[in-house]
């Protein structure tokens, strides 16, 4: 057998994406375990509406200036090197929050868990995909999605356990990924993408037999990032015409993926449903339920972006978001939250949570992580993982603004009309990547044909 048609080995890059991926598990236990702890900690310290949208949107903050931030770190000193940092701070952060006794100390300590949030998500899927062959990578670098939501149902069955204990034990235990980030970090390769648009190429040859198996596959690929090799670029990288198409699909994919409403489900869930009516407990297994469906919907979403690809996944469940949505909306309008109407509102809520992850949660880091041309790629993702942090922020901040003024029906049938929007949003912006290297994506963008019908 030619040494080309034998099986990749895929054990290394496996150990690989599931160590990295750990970021995400951080990302998803952080940003969700305020939903549970939130009711302990307002009324211990007697918040507000607007106290509670400080203290949850302080972790958002802080992730939108850790994914800036991240980009020219890991630029300068390594994907993975970068990863390190992150779980440093995630450490420290950690401690803070759980040893936290007024409010403002517990703000800046979620804004430091931001930090290294923001920096988690620029940087972990670019690590797995300039590590992942090309037919794999959908696939692994949905493993950080699955470990984001994996996070967050862990958050909310702990906060549903530990409902009667002290908010400070839910922060602490997100110490325990952090170690196993940082210390199995330490034991991994840098990127030989990184590492050739470094110029060492010896070194990324080095890695690429590593973690493919095969030196003449190694050699193969290592040429074509040497025929597409690039140079650190500027930022000012970023608005060249060529590259507007892949930054215009990404960034629209960040973006939406949180205006269309997930977060506000994550983190405001128990409350808003607790004041209509629905019993603490039963507000909390709400949202416990809600992570088993964002579970349910990640595993299918990382098999079916290699299935049927990234673009038909996101057309396919996009619409029927957005019909969930106006179902809940409806059936909030109607105040009935005891009976048929109350399991009626949870299945809509279910079924949303479903189709929304599945296809945009799944599907963002994906994207943003392909899309760009190696020269600004980090800069690239930093910019799809900023307009995601910026839409989560606006969200966080405004969602029980809304709820107040326009009511939860209200609410829900705004989310359900930026669904609608989001599926013609990727009709026509974003073009199909699955099969394809990161160096034919780069090529098709040069030669401006990113969007066109033969790439979909």
């Amino acid at each position: 057998m030619n040494e080309l048609d034998r099986p990749e080995s895929n054990l290394i890059v496996d150990v690989v994406a599931g160590i990295s991926a750990a970021g995400g598990l951080l990302f998803g236990y952080d940003t969700g375990i305020i939903s549970a702890a939130l009711l302990q900690i307002s009324q211990q310290f007697h918040l507000g509406t607007g106290g509670q949208q400080i203290v949850t949107s302080a972790i958002i903050a802080g992730a939108l200036l850790g994914c800036m931030g991240a980009a020219p770190l890991s630029d300068r000193g390594g994907r993975r090197r970068t990863v390190m940092v992150a779980a440093a701070v995630f450490i420290v952060g950690t401690i803070m929050a759980s040893l936290a006794n007024t409010i403002w100390l517990l703000t800046l300590a979620r804004f430091v868990l931001g930090l290294a949030v923001g920096a988690a998500s620029q940087i972990v899927p670019v690590y797995i995909s300039e590590l992942a062959p090309a037919r794999r990578r959908g696939r692994l670098v949905g493993m950080f999605q699955l470990a984001v939501v994996t996070g967050v149902l862990i958050s909310f069955i702990a906060g549903y356990l530990l409902r009667h204990d002290s908010w400070r034990i839910m922060f602490a235990l997100g110490a325990v990924p952090a170690v196993v980030l940082l210390l199995g970090m330490a034991f991994l390769p840098n990127s030989p993408r990184w590492l050739a648009m470094r110029g060492d190429f010896e070194g990324a040859r080095a890695v690429l037999r590593r973690v493919r198996g095969s030196h003449r596959r190694a050699e193969r690929e290592l040429q074509e990032i040497i025929d597409a090799h690039d140079v650190q670029a500027p930022w000012s990288e970023l608005a060249q015409p060529w590259v507007r198409p892949a930054l215009v699909a990404a960034v629209g994919i960040g973006l939406l993926c949180q205006l269309t409403g997930i977060n506000a489900v994550l983190y405001y869930a128990p409350t808003i449903f607790s004041g209509a009516g629905f019993g603490e407990s039963s507000a909390l297994l709400t949202s416990v339920a809600v992570g088993v469906a964002m579970i349910v919907a990640t595993l299918f979403g990382s098999w079916a972006v290699e299935v049927i690809g990234r673009r038909t996944l996101m057309l396919w469940l996009l619409p029927g978001a957005s019909l969930a949505l106006f179902v809940l909306a409806a059936l909030f309008h109607l105040g009935a939250t005891t009976g048929p109407n109350a399991w009626m509102m949870v299945v809509a809520l279910l079924a949303y949570a479903v189709l929304n992850v599945g296809s945009l949660s799944v599907t963002i880091w994906i994207v943003g992580a392909e899309v760009f041309p190696l020269s600004c790629r980090g800069k690239g993702m930093s910019l799809v993982a900023a307009a995601h942090w910026g839409a989560d922020l606006l969200i966080s901040l405004t969602t029980l603004s809304m709820v107040q003024a326009f009511g939860a029906g209200g609410t829900f049938l705004l989310f359900a009309c930026v669904n609608a929007f989001a599926f013609f949003f990727v009709l026509r912006y974003v073009p199909e990547t699955r099969g394809r290297s990161l160096e034919e994506i780069e090529d098709r963008l040069r030669r401006g044909v990113f969007s066109t019908p033969e790439a979909v």
